[in-house]
C-alpha cells in the first residue's frame, strides 16, 4: 500500500499521526509520514515514532521500499520493539536537521540555475553539498559563482511545487538536469519545484519556501573529477 508522503506537499510539517500497515525488514510502514526517504541525493530524515503506551522509538533513517518509491519504511535500531499492524502512532522527525538539508537542497537547485550545465551527481548535507557537472571547458571561479549564489538568495524568490503528468515531462525534455537521477515516472504524475525567476526542475525533495531563508553561502571547493567533470561544494555559513 503506498505511503501518503506528507513532505511532498508541506515540507514544513513536523509530525504527524499514523497507523502501523507493516513492520518489515525494511523497518515500520505506516500508512502516512512526515519522514523524508532517502532519494535524490538527500538522507532520509531521523526523529522519533511515539505509541499509544507512552514509548519513544528512534528512527535512524527513512527509505523507499519499492523501486516506484510510493512506500516508505522507517528504520529502527537493532533490537527495538516491533509495533502490530493497526496500533496508532505518533510520528515526528528531527526538524533542526532536516530544515538545514531544506535550505541546502534549495541552494543546491540555485547552483544549477548558476551553473547552467548538465549535472552528473550531487549530496545533500546539513551543512554543506555538492553538485558535478558535465563542463567541457574550466575555468570556473568560486568568488563570482559565490556572488550569483548571494543574489539569488537576496532575492528572496518563491519556491513552489507542482505537479505535471508523465506525458508532460516526456515532452519537456530540458526540464531535467540529473543525468544520473532521473525523475520517478511510471505513477502519471512528477513534482516540480519552480523557483521564481531561476529554477525549475523535477524534484521530489524538500525545500524552503523563499530563497532568503538559505541565509549566506558559499562555495568551499571545485575540484576536477574528470575531464568533463568538475565537482562543486558549496557550505552554509
Amino acid at each position: 500500500m503506498p505511503t501518503d508522503c506528507l513532505f511532498r506537499d508541506d515540507s514544513y510539517l513536523r509530525s504527524c499521526d499514523a497507523t502501523v500497515m507493516a513492520a518489515t525488514d525494511h523497518g515500520l510502514v505506516l500508512d502516512r509520514t512526515v519522514f523524508y526517504a532517502n532519494s535524490g541525493g538527500q538522507p532520509g530524515d531521523r526523529g522519533v515514532i511515539r505509541t499509544e503506551a507512552g514509548a519513544e522509538l528512534a528512527v535512524e533513517t527513512a527509505v523507499f521500499t519499492d523501486p516506484g518509491k510510493s512506500e516508505i519504511a522507517h528504520v529502527l535500531p537493532a533490537g527495538a520493539a516491533r509495533l502490530a499492524p493497526g496500533e496508532r502512532v505518533g510520528a515526528a522527525i528531527d526538524w533542526d536537521t532536516r530544515y538545514r538539508r531544506m535550505r541546502m537542497h534549495t541552494a543546491l537547485h540555485l547552483l544549477s540555475a548558476a551553473l547552467p550545465f548538465p549535472v552528473t551527481g550531487g549530496s545533500v548535507g546539513e551543512s554543506d553539498g555538492r553538485l558535478d557537472f558535465d563542463i567541457p571547458d574550466a575555468g570556473l571561479d568560486k568568488d563570482e559563482i559565490t556572488r550569483k549564489l548571494a543574489d539569488m538568495i537576496a532575492a528572496d524568490a518563491e519556491v513552489t511545487t507542482r505537479w505535471i503528468s508523465d506525458d508532460e515531462l516526456a515532452a519537456n525534455p530540458s526540464l531535467v538536469k540529473t543525468m544520473s537521477v532521473k525523475p520517478p515516472m511510471g505513477t502519471g504524475r512528477v513534482r516540480l519545484v519552480a523557483i521564481a525567476g531561476y529554477d525549475l526542475q523535477p524534484c521530489g525533495g524538500t525545500h524552503v519556501r523563499r530563497t532568503g531563508e538559505i541565509g549566506t553561502v558559499r562555495v568551499t571547493q571545485i575540484e576536477k573529477k574528470g575531464k568533463q567533470n568538475r565537482r562543486v561544494r558549496i557550505a552554509l555559513a
